[in-house]
């Protein structure tokens, strides 16, 4: 089994040419194959898209600047796929196409949309066809289209849909498929595991993380606040969720977290978890 990072924790560790090397060495020493890239991080970002992302908890950093193909090609690492927004998609596809061809990936993944209003059951349907009309195009080309979820998915759009339901039923497997994130569907209270079978084999990669608190000791309140975690060190059923996620058929398993590192360092969490995935997928 392919695992990777996703280069969103790379934010902070990535600024310079030296400290982006030393990182994907790290990366690389811990057993991973391979990362994940994101195109409004290997290219400098506008100034909208670094406010959006770090008030998400996930800031772009400097690493826009740096030449990836080069840190790509010398690190060893894989790029499992290409994250891009649809809008820059849709107005520069032979862009991103190319890009995707260049870093060795066939795989683009949507990376869910910025204000957008996902309990509109229209615009639900209409991201729907637009992810069919680009990922027609993609297909056509010779790579795939693939949807990654945060929680906002979760949200109804008529008594009985979520997004997401809309968002599986009204996209074609021909041109849609899917990059669950299991954490963050675990965070908006719903069971993961149910949705990871409603995608079956729909669902090609698997974003990883494990959810619980760091509280050490007796607490001002016995109602603890729930975080990021490192694989193994928190409460979310992994095993169960890996179980799914092998019935599916999944291609790779890629870590995402964005905040509450041990130690609040990225690296330092990415080497725990790597401990998991060793054990789980050798």
């Amino acid at each position: 089994m392919i695992t990777g990072v996703q280069q969103i924790m790379l934010g902070s560790v990535c600024g310079t040419e030296d400290k982006a090397k030393e990182t994907l060495r790290r990366i690389r020493a811990a057993g991973y194959d391979g990362i994940e890239l994101n195109r409004f991080m290997i290219h400098p970002a506008s100034l909208m898209v670094r406010m959006l992302t770090r008030a998400a908890g996930m800031p772009t950093g400097s690493g826009g600047k740096l030449d990836w193909q080069k840190l790509i090609r010398e690190s060893g690492l894989t790029v499992i796929s290409l994250h891009a927004d649809l809008g820059s998609l849709e107005n520069d596809m032979n862009a991103v196409i190319e890009e995707a061809r260049i870093f060795g990936t066939d795989r683009i993944v949507i990376t869910g949309m910025y204000r957008f209003d996902y309990s509109d059951e229209a615009n639900v349907r209409e991201l729907a066809s637009r992810l069919n009309k680009a990922g027609k195009i993609l297909r056509d080309s010779g790579l795939r289209l693939l949807y990654h979820n945060h929680n906002v998915e979760l949200l109804k759009v008529n008594r009985t849909d979520c997004a997401y339901d809309i968002l599986i039923r009204e996209t074609d497997p021909e041109y849609v498929n899917f990059e669950f994130d299991s954490y963050w569907f675990t965070d908006g209270g719903a069971n993961a595991q149910v949705w990871m079978k409603k995608l079956g084999t729909r669902m090609k990669l698997w974003h990883i993380n494990d959810r619980g608190s760091r509280v050490n000791g007796a607490s001002m309140t016995p109602i603890l606040k729930a975080d990021s975690m490192e694989l193994g060190t928190g409460n979310m059923d992994l095993a169960g969720l890996k179980k799914t996620a092998d019935e599916n058929g999944i291609e790779a398993v890629v870590l995402e977290s964005h905040r509450n590192w041990a130690d609040k360092d990225p690296l330092k969490s990415i080497e725990v978890s790597a401990a998991w995935l060793k054990e789980n997928y050798g």
